[in-house]
């Protein structure tokens, strides 16, 4: 097996930092490759910053060799917005009832991400609601945590409530960290295309952190080829 980077941090520079995703003391050094959710956290922080308060997320890929081998659970959708202009286009039809909406919209993030980044464990809602099921009254139902709070980019730790619940999710599947799709709109572009956007944020449940998020965008002929062209551009397959 071979080496991997690994980012030694100074707490005291990391802590009195203006962006608390951006740690300008760290230095890299080597260590055999055994999985450490710690290692994992502080490699997150420090390869992809988070935006700043106020400001769009830039579009950068999800951090699939930060999270390789590791449980990375992925919440399920809980917002899909149509804009009010097109809502009564018939391309946007299969999206007006709610549940249906979100199950495809999950679907095609799963298998996007199962497909496209197979060297890490996704853990999908059906199987994150199913370890609800079985501890219920311990953990939150995944359906209501209140995620979809979690596409503005002003947030740079997770509510105390959504914090909890998340922290007994993981622990039920093992791991620290979890994949959220915060939200999906659809409109059209100037040219007449379905356009989408995707809010994805990728957070620490242990520590709170908030440790990517990333903004990206597609268009298509149809909402699902729209999806599928977002997701492609943050799951390169030559990354």
């Amino acid at each position: 097996m071979g080496k991997v980077p690994r980012f030694a941090r100074d707490e005291e520079r990391c802590a009195s930092a203006t962006n608390p995703l951006f740690v300008p003391s760290l230095r890299l050094i080597t260590f055999p490759a055994v999985p450490r959710p710690s290692l994992i956290t502080t490699a997150l922080a420090l390869l992809l910053a988070g935006p700043l308060a106020g400001q769009q997320a830039p579009v950068l890929p999800v951090p699939t060799q930060a999270l390789g081998g590791q449980e990375v659970a992925v919440l399920p959708l809980t917002l899909v917005a149509v804009d009010p202009a097109v809502e009564s286009d018939t391309a946007f039809s299969a999206l007006r009832e709610r549940r249906a909406a979100l199950t495809w919209a999950d679907s095609v993030i799963g298998q996007a991400l199962t497909g496209r980044a197979p060297e890490v464990k996704w853990v999908l809602p059906p199987r994150l609601r199913k370890l609800a099921r079985r501890a219920a009254g311990l953990v939150d139902d995944p359906d209501q945590m209140g995620q979809a709070m979690l596409r503005s980019p002003r947030l740079k730790e997770l509510p105390d409530q959504l914090h909890t619940s998340l922290r007994n999710l993981t622990a039920l599947v093992n791991g620290r960290m979890v994949f959220v799709p915060a939200a999906l709109a659809y409109s059209r572009d100037a040219s007449g295309r379905v356009h989408a956007e995707l809010s994805l944020v990728a957070a620490d449940a242990r520590s709170g952190r908030i440790l990517w998020r990333s903004v990206p965008a597609g268009t298509g002929p149809t909402p699902g080829a729209a999806l599928g062209a977002a997701l492609a551009s943050v799951l390169p397959l030559d990354q």
